[in-house]
């Protein structure tokens, strides 16, 4: 989700955090785990940043000046619906960083690699091209990290999760099912 708010800093706990310097201020801390802070001093420009769900915020601080914030959501329901058309598509599909001939991360390789001796046919989609499909598939998933796999249209896991599998057999056997049907 991309979230534009005229703040100081905000932090999001336990996911991420982010912090802009600078002024003095006040602090507030939802119980969501959102942590706020204004400044009582006209604030600098906007901020930009990411969080993992779609909200609107506002609150009064005590110099009674309003704060409001409002997220909304990188997968809009477009995306949703090409992400849904796009993993169906194919038996095997790996989102990744760079392509099959030419991962650009260690993680997007390994992955590549164990589908590769699997001898198991499958597509990759770069997902450096486009910040939006980037973006986009981390809530489809609910997966924060790439690559990630899909196996007949639902999300298997990522570089961690396939290394475990293909160690203990499992991913063999699901990719074997998979391209029988």
């Amino acid at each position: 989700m991309r979230c534009l708010g005229a703040l100081e800093s905000v932090r999001v706990s336990p996911l991420s955090s982010l912090s802009v310097n600078g002024g003095t201020g006040k602090e507030v801390t939802l119980a969501t785990g959102l942590h706020l802070r204004y400044s009582t001093t006209p604030l600098r420009s906007s901020l930009s940043f990411t969080l993992p769900n779609s909200f609107f915020f506002r609150t009064r601080a005590p110099s009674q000046r309003t704060v409001s914030f409002y997220c909304h959501s990188s997968l809009t329901p477009e995306l949703k619906t090409t992400l849904d058309k796009v993993v169906s598509s194919q038996k095997v599909i790996l989102f990744m960083k760079g392509t099959k001939d030419f991962p650009q991360c260690g993680f997007s390789n390994t992955v590549v690699q164990i589908l590769r001796s699997l001898n198991v046919p499958f597509e990759t989609i770069n997902i450096l091209e486009n910040e939006m499909l980037r973006q986009g598939l981390k809530e489809y998933s609910s997966w924060p990290t790439f690559p990630q796999l899909y196996i007949e249209g639902e999300f298997f896991g990522g570089c961690d999760i396939t290394v475990e599998a293909y160690k203990s057999g499992e991913l063999q056997e699901l990719v074997e099912k998979a391209m029988c049907c």
